[in-house]
């Protein structure tokens, strides 16, 4: 199975290119944004492409090394959609409730986890071990909620070695571990998003679930390509591509503008300082 593949116009029929409405944005996602229409910023899929490409490239790597994958996704279009994703291709997710430590307190998590196997189990062997129906009642409502936070990280066995984040101001905490363990990070960042904070920012919408299951789908793609690999013993093979190639140099062009920019900015500051400056001595004279 090779690498899945997308085109511009697949990007443009999902919703990729739809920002947030102008009053909710982060500057930091300047240099990813198109333009403006109608209040809404709209997102230049020119940089889009290679950095999702480059995410691809990167998931493969790490499943084909074996490596876990943590999707988390909790908002109410995309829960369903991460859920089948993950499924898809064997992998974890979060799609209800990031529990504060999810990660970085894997210990206290995996207690929890073993302590809700041992509820089923008591549910399922309820008369031999003399349960009545209301403990059982009980215990059965502990389970729902439990499930509802660990049902997707239940066979994890520790902390996965990358993770997939669909709208990144929302899973703010799950990131925050996640760089916190040095955990790469693969993030759809729509314009209110903060890019610098994941390893692999893909600008996207992030609302439209149609969108959601474009990159759901190529996302479950590479992994099961780097799966493939790795059962095929190419494990740790180094993937190369010229789109890759090109997300490097769009880093590298961004980098350059942003340092530009700044040095505009400093300039033009100084300028007005030296103009206030002059004045002040006019006005002292």
């Amino acid at each position: 199975m090779a690498l899945p593949t997308f085109t511009m116009k697949q990007l443009m029929e999902a919703g990729v290119h739809f920002g947030h409405h102008t009053r909710r944005w982060n500057p930091l996602m300047t240099p990813y944004v198109y333009g403006v229409k109608d209040k809404i910023h709209i997102i230049n899929l020119n940089k889009t492409a290679p950095l999702l490409y480059r995410a691809l490239v990167a998931l493969e790597t790490i499943t084909a090394a074996g490596g876990k994958v943590l999707f988390v996704a909790t908002k109410h279009q995309a829960k369903d959609i991460v859920k089948d994703a993950a499924e898809r291709c064997g992998q974890y997710y979060v799609n209800n409730r990031w529990l504060g430590g999810m990660l970085t307190n894997w210990t206290t998590v995996s207690q929890s986890i073993r302590r809700l196997k041992k509820m089923e189990a008591d549910i399922e062997n309820a008369d031999k071990l003399g349960l009545t129906k209301k403990e059982v009642g009980v215990m059965t409502k502990e389970v729902a909620k439990l499930r509802d936070i660990f049902g997707g990280i239940l066979e994890m066995h520790g902390v996965p070695q990358a993770m997939i984040v669909i709208d990144v101001p929302r899973e703010m905490n799950a990131v925050r571990e996640a760089k916190n363990l040095d955990i790469p990070t693969i993030a759809i960042c729509d314009t209110n998003a903060n890019p610098e904070m994941v390893d692999y920012p893909v600008p996207g919408n992030d609302d439209a679930a149609r969108a959601t299951q474009l990159y759901c789908d190529l996302f479950v793609d590479a992994i099961l390509s780097g799966i493939e690999k790795r059962l095929g013993g190419a494990a740790g093979k180094k993937v190369e591509s010229d789109m890759a190639a090109a997300a490097d140099e769009l880093e590298a062009d961004i980098k350059d503008k942003e340092a530009r920019q700044k040095s505009k900015t400093s300039e033009a500051r100084a300028e007005r300082r030296g103009k206030m400056m002059d004045k002040a001595e006019k006005a002292g004279k």
